[in-house]
């Protein structure tokens, strides 16, 4: 019922002209990667551009939502592909060891991440205006992206893992950050959450982190299960409220 949903409701906006949505294939070195370009027919002024990483499995129907949610409001989308064409993951098994690869390698990560980039600024985006978010593992490259500095206004991390090797300089950040997180988020300790919040301070960046009460690991994901014992479960009043943090965020840091 829910992919019949997201079926009607992306043939709706095609329907009435409002997004455009395209494969586009781009590489990183020899590895091909695809990921999905959804345009609105007239973009906002200014043609803001919003990048989506997403979860472990890989471009799923969560990102494309979303993407379609946002090219209907005028901004231009790109949802990036981390692991490659050929490389989607299969299974959760394999979902864990490709995302947490790229966690261990993050420079790797920043690069794939930067490509995506690339390819929204080809897509239309003003290169001046963008904003990254992610969900999950995408969340965790959304905040790479501000460690980073990368050129962006600013990042959005839903339900995101926040820990870093603290080996790793602190270094100011430019980019503005939001993170909404499950107030009961099993797979982030409290120790990481007091470590992340001191590195944005020490960063001196312009951040803001929301926690949803009852909300656990991916509890934007309407296809996580409601059972919050299990770690990971939908929430549909944090999806909801975490969404319209999102918009105010946008709306403050793209023209």
């Amino acid at each position: 019922m829910k992919n019949i949903t997201f079926i009607l409701f992306s043939m709706l906006l095609l329907s009435k002209g409002t997004a455009q949505s395209k494969d586009i294939e781009y590489k990183d070195g020899e590895q091909l990667l695809s990921g999905i370009s959804v345009k609105p027919t007239k973009p906002t002024a200014n043609r803001p551009g919003i990048l989506i990483l997403p979860a472990w499995m890989g471009i799923d129907e969560h990102a494309k939502e979303s993407a379609n949610r946002l090219a209907a409001l005028g901004y231009i989308t790109f949802i990036a592909d981390i692991y490659g064409k050929d490389q989607r993951p299969k299974n959760y098994s394999e979902a864990g060891e490709k995302a947490g690869y790229f966690k261990k390698t993050i420079k790797e990560y920043q690069i794939r991440i930067k490509l995506a980039l690339e390819q929204l600024i080809k897509q239309g985006a003003n290169p001046d205006n963008i904003v990254v978010m992610g969900y999950c593992f995408g969340g965790t490259g959304a905040i790479e992206a501000a460690r980073s500095n990368m050129k962006v206004k600013g990042v959005v991390s839903f339900h995101g893992g926040l820990g870093r090797d603290l080996s790793r300089d602190i270094n100011p950040i430019t980019p503005k950050v939001l993170v909404l997180h499950g107030a009961d988020d099993p797979y982030e300790s409290k120790q990481e959450v007091d470590y992340f919040q001191e590195e944005m301070r020490k960063a001196q960046a312009d951040w803001q982190m929301i926690f949803y009460a009852n909300a656990v690991h991916a509890f934007t994901d309407k296809n996580a299960g409601n059972d919050n014992s299990k770690g990971a479960a939908y929430n549909e009043l944090a999806d909801q409220r975490s969404w319209k943090a999102m918009m105010i965020f946008i709306k403050e840091v793209l023209k």
